[in-house]
């Protein structure tokens, strides 16, 4: 089979196209632009386009199917080229679907955690030796890519994003995988340039419970009032499996599951994270992995890249990089650091990057997000809202969502730089959170001053 991919260089994309040229397709591709890490891994497979661009000569009909990404416009050209020749163009989920028909779906959903709970269910699996196909949205350790796809694995594990598939395709990319097992994590708005009110965005959420195949299993977050209602109210006949945060203490800075074999110390911290781990543990019954094994598989998991992932510690200090953007990803990972960090001066700086966050009739979301730190800081680019053609915020804007008054504000890159890398973080947790990267912070440098 020949696939093309357009805009090929995309987190998803470029590790769906790897797996495939891995499962023996031929493979194609275009991009206007492609950045580590996707560069590097499709030039090891030589499946880097030669030259970026768009190039409509590429689209011929030896194309069996063309796989288009978010990234492309409704205008591409290469898009308008296949579109003319009447080439099949799927989006991303709508070809996993195709190569699942035959497998067991298992699909994570949820605002938050889906990323952390999907690694954790690879990550026992792994473990165990147990394979599955799976695609992710994260690089796991012992993982090459984020998507693996075979003929003959009974399970597909799927990350369920509620982000739209394609620009011709405006369905949330997790309405189309029609799950046999599936997990709804928690609710909070988000993605509000596509759905305009919370209500909007939750009736995703009753879609796709109501996309569930007939006499599937759906594993929720009881404690998450939205989930409960959406999934308690389902009349899809289904069965239904509700989790809640295990008990658990925090002694020294570890923290310990407490189950019936003896308390169990873990490598990740936070209510949110062990909400996960419970949801994880009924996902792994289902797939054939009992509790035994499960909490032998899970003390070792030190979680998703990006997520309250350590980049530096040592006795006194600890540097943690989070992906947490919306507001309630960022309350819920800074009361962790603080719960699990009690000691310590917690330094708490994100990042307003996304269309969300940096909306001003969104900001008063962020209402208290940052409470929990014992100094706040705000970074956000004017010239990421010009970019993104956003109305322009202003600080006291976001002074006043934050409702802090302490909160300190950068708007410049290297006045937030000098900054953070003029604070005295003995005794301390610092915690990251952003989609971005702060205007070009060196990671590597800031590791250097502990």
């Amino acid at each position: 089979m020949n696939i093309h991919f357009i805009a090929i260089g995309g987190s998803a994309m470029h590790n769906l196209a790897i797996a495939l040229h891995q499962k023996g397709y031929t493979i194609s591709g275009s991009d206007d632009t492609i950045h580590d890490p996707s560069k590097s891994r499709l030039k090891k497979y030589n499946l880097l386009p030669t030259e970026f661009g768009w190039f409509p000569e590429k689209i011929t009909n030896a194309i069996d199917v063309v796989i288009l990404g978010m990234h492309a416009k409704k205008d591409n050209i290469e898009l308008l080229k296949a579109q003319e020749l009447g080439v099949k163009i799927v989006s991303y989920p709508e070809f996993l679907y195709e190569q699942s028909k035959d497998k067991t779906r298992v699909v994570i959903g949820g605002s938050h955690g889906k990323t952390t709970i999907t690694s954790m269910i690879l990550h026992i699996l792994n473990y165990h030796d147990k394979e599955v196909d799976y695609m992710v949205g994260a690089q796991l350790d012992g993982f090459e890519t984020m998507v693996h796809l075979t003929e003959e694995n009974d399970f597909i594990v799927l990350e369920g994003d509620e982000y739209l598939s394609s620009p011709t395709d405006l369905r949330p990319k997790f309405h189309l995988y029609k799950p046999n097992i599936a997990l709804i994590s928690g609710i909070a708005w988000d993605h509000i340039n596509v759905f305009p009110t919370f209500e909007n965005y939750k009736e995703q959420f009753k879609i796709f419970t109501d996309s569930m195949i007939n006499g599937g299993s759906m594993v929720y977050n009881s404690e998450d009032r939205n989930v409960a209602e959406i999934v308690e109210s389902s009349e899809n006949h289904i069965k239904k499996y509700p989790y809640e945060t295990p008990n658990h203490f925090i002694d020294n800075g570890i923290t310990y599951l407490e189950t019936e074999e003896g308390d169990l110390p873990l490598e990740i911290f936070g209510k949110h994270n062990l909400q996960n781990l419970a949801g994880a543990k009924w996902i792994c019954q289902h797939m054939g992995i009992d509790e035994d094994d499960f909490y032998e598989a899970i003390a070792s998991f030190s979680g998703a890249s990006k997520r309250l992932e350590k980049i530096s510690e040592n006795s006194e200090t600890v540097i943690l990089k989070d992906f947490a953007h919306s507001p309630s990803k960022v309350s819920a990972t800074t009361k962790a650091v603080s719960e699990q960090y009690k000691n310590r001066t917690l330094i708490a700086c994100l990042e307003l990057h996304t269309y969300s966050s940096l909306n001003a009739e969104f900001l008063s979301e962020y209402h208290g997000a940052l409470d929990a730190a014992d100094k706040a800081v705000v970074f956000y680019s004017p010239h990421a809202v010009e970019i993104k053609q956003l109305e322009q915020v202003s600080k006291a804007q976001i002074a006043n969502a934050f409702q802090r008054d302490d909160l300190l504000i950068f708007t410049n890159p290297k006045e937030f730089h000098d900054f953070l890398f003029g604070q005295d973080l003995k005794s301390t947790a610092l915690v990251l959170m952003s989609s971005g990267n702060y205007g070009g912070l060196d990671f590597e440098k800031l590791k250097s001053l502990i």
